[in-house]
């Protein structure tokens, strides 16, 4: 009898002890194929050990710095226990003492650093996690190997084409919260500052070459790495520029196999479209260079996307707008509805000696998130005012507050209704070059990569119908991936030669490297039948140009956007 599973598994939960400042002592065991089931202990200083989880996870081919194997069993003689003793890298101590002594009432910490629910992959209609967890999940820090599902298919499948969109990776705050030091972070690149990457100098060198692109106005102008020693407001950080060199790496080693693209590729084999924003060019760039390393500057063409919504001329929609609204106006009233953010909000503009309603304006979450993300001790008040400092406890609060505005959201679906008419211009243009694609003979896109903002993956998320799918982290991925299966042979007739009939066109969604096809609203009642495990691009046809717009009561994009409202 064959061992059931045959890789090395990567035990996701020692995240949750390096948010306790702990170390981290795991053990996987192969439950089936290609999933894992780990259990965690957090040994932390003074002897303190938390068990942690059992957890699905599945595996990536990561480096194991000291591995110890250990063959038992009671059930099978042939079930492995891997016993991983993992060098973390350790929270700075400001936030470990924020975490370790924060115990409010909502009890987020325990949740944190307690028993984990169970996760299946794909990772989709869980539970809602702590606000704390989700906001390290939401900085996607990149120290960890990250599983990635794109060029996987039935054997004989050939895949035509690729089209990634992706948000920009991490920046720095668009906001400052006044009467506090702005966080102090340096947005030049260098391969001896962390995190890095091992083609982070050719990259740096690479993008000094650019001269020779043809970049469509104003993108000529925008600097093609971050630049400055003090980050100016939303500039990409080196951690976003990382993010996005593993991205491209990712797909570089899913995709080299089926040789998507030639060595002589033409512009218009080779997408590159994004926003003006130097943030997704420059992310843009990095996924790219870790997709084709050393790529010829000459044959490309980066085009420019004046709306965050990429709906190129169709972007005029006066009932989008009007769900928009009504949308704005439903998270408002949530807003305000919900008194202890109220209290929250006072206590910290108490703590800086403000008035409550200008530090509302300053959206303190998002300068916030970048202290998290950054390990760097919360912001203070200078010692004039008092010296206070904004806690961690704090943070949770507007985080969770957040969390259920998602689940309110869904619930109430005018965000639904918004992002069926904000990404149909995207998804139809999507869906005509695979159709395109799928009967054409060569020559077409091999690869599209549109690079934008939460704004822009968020929505599509909502219209493909996955609203279970967490809000879009840094460098979140979504991938769109045309196959077709093997040609049918068929029956000759008396005398003559058997023929062949081409095979079929199938699509694959996948967000963040896992594969989400069967979660979508065009092939969730598909179903996956052993015979076909891929979903028919006539269902995505389908969805785009007349079953999409049901939710709105259309049967077009025209009569959905210029529908009077009843």
């Amino acid at each position: 009898m064959k061992p059931v599973c045959e890789f090395v598994c990567f035990c996701e939960c020692v995240h949750v002890c390096e948010l306790a400042g702990c170390g981290a002592v795991c053990v996987c065991v192969c439950a089936c194929v290609r999933v894992c089931v780990c259990a965690c202990v957090c040994v932390c200083e003074g002897g303190t050990a938390h068990g942690y989880e059992w957890a699905p996870v599945y595996p990536a081919g990561f480096q194991v710095h000291q591995a110890v194997v250990k063959m038992f069993s009671t059930i099978d003689a042939h079930l492995f226990l891997f016993l991983f003793s993992v060098n973390l890298i350790p929270t700075t101590p400001t936030v470990e003492e924020r975490l370790l002594q924060l115990q409010p009432p909502d009890g987020f910490v325990r949740s944190a650093v307690g028993k984990s629910r169970k996760r299946v992959f794909p990772v989709l209609h869980t539970e809602e996690p702590s606000p704390l967890s989700e906001a390290y999940g939401y900085c996607n820090t990149p120290n960890r190997t990250e599983q990635a599902w794109e060029g996987h298919s039935p054997a004989d499948y050939k895949l035509l084409s690729v089209q990634v969109m992706i948000r920009h990776g991490d920046r720095y705050p668009l906001y400052s919260i006044p009467k506090t030091k702005r966080p102090a972070i340096d947005c030049t690149l260098s391969t001896s500052r962390r995190p890095s990457h091992p083609l982070l100098k050719a990259f740096i060198s690479h993008m000094g070459k650019g001269g020779g692109a043809n970049w469509e106005s104003p993108l000529s102008s925008v600097p093609r790495v971050p630049n400055h020693s003090v980050c100016e407001s939303g500039e990409l950080t080196q951690t976003g520029v990382v993010q996005h060199l593993r991205n491209g790496q990712l797909l570089h080693h899913a995709y080299k196999q089926h040789r998507l693209l030639p060595s002589d590729w033409s512009p218009r084999q080779l997408w590159v479209e994004t926003t003006g924003k130097s943030r997704t060019v420059q992310s843009g760039l990095a996924l790219l260079y870790g997709f084709l390393p050393q790529f010829n500057w000459t044959g490309l063409v980066v085009r420019h996307q004046w709306n965050t919504l990429f709906c190129s001329s169709s972007c005029d929609c006066p009932a989008r707008n009007r769900y928009l609204e009504e949308e704005q106006r439903r998270q408002y009233r949530l807003r305000v509805a919900n008194t202890q953010l109220e209290r929250t909000y006072v206590d910290m503009a108490r703590t800086l000696g403000l008035p409550t309603r200008q530090l509302r304006a300053a959206n303190p979450i998002d300068s916030l998130l970048c202290h998290l993300c950054h390990n760097l001790s919360f912001p203070c008040a200078a010692a004039s005012d008092g010296g206070g400092c904004l806690t961690v406890a704090q943070f949770a609060v507007i985080r969770q507050q957040q969390l259920d505005d998602e689940v309110d959201r869904r619930r109430v679906g005018l965000y639904r209704k918004y992002a069926v008419l904000a990404m149909y211009p995207y998804l139809n243009r999507t869906a005509t070059r695979m159709e395109r694609v799928a009967k054409g003979r060569g020559g077409e896109e091999a690869f599209v990569l549109s690079s934008a903002h939460d704004v822009t993956v968020a929505p599509l998320l909502s219209a493909l119908g996955l609203e279970e799918a967490r809000f879009p982290r840094f460098a979140a991925r979504m991938v769109f991936e045309l196959w077709r299966s093997p040609p049918v042979a068929r029956r000759a007739a008396k005398g003559g030669k058997a023929r062949s009939r081409e095979g079929e066109a199938f699509i694959r969604v996948l967000y963040n490297g896992e594969d989400v096809t069967f979660h979508t609203s065009f092939c969730r009642t598909h179903g996956r039948p052993p015979s076909q495990p891929l979903c028919p691009l006539t269902n995505f046809l389908s969805f785009v140009r007349r079953d999409m717009f049901r939710v709105v009561g259309a049967t077009s994009y025209r009569d959905a956007c210029y529908k009077l409202p009843v």
